[in-house]
């Protein structure tokens, strides 16, 4: 099994290598960081399509389906399990969502290895071996939280944590890639020290850091599937402050849908975690849009702060929009593809403030 799983990984892994070994671009090692970020993007997005259809069960073993490397060897016992039970965990449609999404993570991890063997054959200032390397344990990290998803039975706090290291993997590649282009001098970035107030480097990190809480926040309200707990907006249940019960709500070491002391978890506990997510959305899209608002009023980010904001309004509206159209599943999808959005176009400009800051010292 395990050769079969790395030979589909190979063999998913090979489209990406192609676009790079045959890309154009001279430059291969700023091609690799591209294609494996924009992978590592999809990757999330197909992991919240996974999650949202309830697929991540869809194999309930690890790293296989049934021990064995795909659905099509494991089609007896997948039938078995939906037979029995027909709208339960266990589909033929729900194990083939999950081990695609197993195999795109392992062709990301295959990428990353390729990072790391370039980065230690150039040796060179502008593709660091220890961000690449960091980035391969990021990968390993977030491949157990992976497994971990399936043995411990969707653990709220387990798969929330898989999204936040997506998340924080996205991020680093996002890092790695800016920092190649600074170096290589194709950012087009230029020192500007007197242009960059100090107060705009302190905004751009508060703005990262609300997003990844927030992020935290959503992928808690997916994960105990607190998403409809409130069905009209802006109030919830008619009220401002609806009935909630925070202390079962936040406990986060227990099962899904249980009480830390197992029994099974109140309605006024989801109502809680749909409530302070939606109320803290507020707060970070006026952080994130004061970054933004900050970082066009810079010649160098001006581009860039008005993708941030365009890609925070969308975010809000879309939001709003799964409450009020109950939750259909392309905007669920598409407000986690806006949430990593924002992580990459925020580390971004992190980087790029970080850089002139530092070749202005220099």
């Amino acid at each position: 099994m395990w050769l079969q799983l790395a030979l589909i990984a190979l063999a998913v892994a090979t489209v990406p290598l192609c676009i790079i070994l045959f890309s154009a671009d001279s430059d291969k090692h700023r091609k690799l960081l591209a294609v494996t970020l924009a992978l590592t993007f999809e990757l999330i997005m197909f992991g919240a399509f996974t999650r949202l259809t309830d697929s991540g069960l869809g194999c309930p073993d690890w790293p296989g389906c049934y021990g064995q490397s795909n659905p099509f060897q494991a089609h007896s016992d997948i039938k078995a399990a939906e037979a029995v039970m027909p709208h339960g965990p266990v589909t033929v449609t729900k194990a083939w969502i999950e081990m695609i999404h197993r195999y795109l993570a392992m062709s990301v991890g295959l990428l990353c290895i390729a990072q790391v063997v370039m980065a230690w054959r150039a040796r060179r200032r502008d593709y660091p071996l220890s961000l690449a390397i960091a980035c391969l344990l990021m990968v390993c990290v977030q491949g157990a939280f992976g497994a971990w998803t399936v043995t411990l039975k969707l653990q709220p706090v387990i798969v929330t944590t898989h999204l936040l290291l997506g998340m924080g993997l996205l991020a680093m590649l996002a890092a790695s890639l800016e920092q190649y282009r600074c170096f290589a001098g194709s950012s087009g970035l230029s020192a500007q020290p007197q242009l960059q107030p100090q107060s705009l480097r302190w905004l751009a990190g508060a703005a990262l850091l609300f997003v990844f809480f927030q992020i935290a926040l959503g992928g808690w309200v997916s994960t105990n599937y607190a998403a409809m707990a409130c069905q009209d907006y802006p109030l919830c249940h008619g009220e401002i402050v609806p009935q909630m019960d925070f202390q079962h709500g936040f406990s986060l070491w227990r099962q899904l849908g249980q009480t830390a002391g197992g029994d099974y978890i109140t309605y006024q506990a989801l109502v809680a975690i749909h409530w302070v997510h939606r109320n803290f959305a507020l707060l970070v899209a006026f952080v994130v849009g004061w970054a933004a608002w900050r970082a066009m009023q810079v010649d160098v980010y001006r581009q860039l702060g008005k993708l941030i904001l365009l890609v925070v309004l969308a975010q809000v509206v879309l939001g709003i929009s799964t409450v009020l159209l109950s939750w259909p599943l392309l905007l669920a999808v598409l407000h986690n593809g806006m949430a990593a959005a924002l992580v990459l176009l925020l580390t971004m400009l992190n980087y790029r403030i970080l850089h002139a800051r530092r070749a202005a010292v220099y």
